[in-house]
């Protein structure tokens, strides 16, 4: 399984009437294979503007994005896509809402089945298979969300704020989840956030972005394995990267 993302150079420039508007200059990023990253900025630092550029739906304006070596030209099967709204269809169940891209992609029935059933286990949904949306929770919408992206099996998924509209409680407990869906799937993640503790909790590497426009502005090594366990965010090292996480952006917003 290839998955290796990389961002060269990355700027994009937004024109309308009022003139253009410079929203993100000069990206440089990587994502090894099997790796989860997360992208971290304050409002204007283009976190969403770039993860659409890596998922082929945005063109740069200038540089290049690459997954494996190859330059990323439009939308693909490699690349698994996750939003904040969950984008279900209300009239499937569950089983049929996973199974859609698969359909799209022309598996036979075997397959789809098979692979339904995994991801149902691997998002721990056995038991709402035949759930309409409308009768699922905010987060077990989510997991059917994230269900389906992986099922095509994707060599990367990216994330946009996937657990935002998520009370905290359930917040926390998918951001459990994901980690051990990260680690038994092995799939490369990068995921955008504004929540700078769920970054620390689930990524490997944080890009820290400035903003208007986005730039890297810090690249930070987070200290811990990939067993992320909750009260790893009692740890002291957990403590202080969130602070100076948190005085790089609000350097940010005292700029702007």
């Amino acid at each position: 399984m290839n998955g290796r993302l990389e961002a060269r150079g990355i700027t994009k420039v937004f024109s309308g009437r009022r003139g253009d508007v410079l929203a993100i200059e000069g990206i440089d990023l990587h994502v090894e294979q099997g790796e989860f990253v997360c992208l971290v900025g304050a409002s204007g630092s283009g976190k969403s503007t770039l993860l659409s550029i890596l998922a082929g739906l945005t063109e740069a304006t200038a540089g290049e994005s690459l997954l494996d070596g190859e330059p990323i030209e439009g939308p693909g099967p490699e690349r698994g896509l996750v939003f904040q709204g969950y984008s279900l269809y209300p009239w499937r169940n569950v089983s049929q809402n996973i199974a859609f891209g698969l359909e799209l992609a022309g598996y036979d029935k075997h397959e789809i089945k098979s692979r339904v059933e995994r991801y149902l286990k691997v998002m721990n949904l056995e038991k709402w298979a035949n759930a309409r949306p409308a009768q699922l929770s905010g987060g077990m919408r989510q997991r059917v969300a994230i269900a389906r992206s992986l099922a095509p099996e994707p060599e990367v998924l990216l994330l946009d704020e996937p657990f935002g509209a998520l009370d905290a409680h359930t917040k926390t407990l998918m951001q459990e989840f994901l980690v051990s869906v990260w680690r038994e799937t092995g799939t490369t993640i990068l995921m955008v956030t504004h929540d700078v503790e769920e970054a620390i909790f689930l990524a490997q590497r944080i890009y820290v972005l400035s903003s208007h426009p986005g730039r890297v502005k810090r690249e930070i090594v987070v200290p811990f394995g990939p067993d992320r366990r909750p009260e790893i965010r009692r740890n002291e090292s957990f403590l202080d990267l969130r602070d100076e996480i948190r005085g790089l952006l609000l350097a940010e917003t005292v700029e702007v």
